[in-house]
């Protein structure tokens, strides 16, 4: 695939992004070096290569779920700075 200066100005619309003609011509042809790149890379056979989402082989540590604090409201309502009838007071933002 070959990007035009036509498809590189769309692109560059849509990035919302002001490129003159000079620059135009050179981003076309950086994106065309990439997509080369990219396109040697898919030649590639990666038949028997596991997908993996990271280069180092680690697992997750996992831990029990226990609630540690909480359940005393009166504690927690004491740092708002307004409260009502047990519960935060905001201002109104919808009029």
């Amino acid at each position: 695939m070959s990007l035009d200066k036509a498809n590189v100005a769309k692109i560059a619309r849509l990035a919302r992004l002001a490129l003159d003609e000079d620059q135009l011509a050179r981003v076309a042809d950086e994106l065309n070096k990439i997509l080369e790149f990219v396109e040697q890379l898919n030649a590639l056979d990666t038949t028997g290569v596991p997908p993996m989402t990271s280069t180092a082989a680690m697992r997750l540590r996992m831990r029990d779920d226990l609630v540690t604090d909480g359940g005393d409201a009166a504690a927690i309502l004491a740092n708002a700075p307004a409260a009502s009838s047990g519960f935060f007071t905001v201002p109104k933002v919808v009029e």
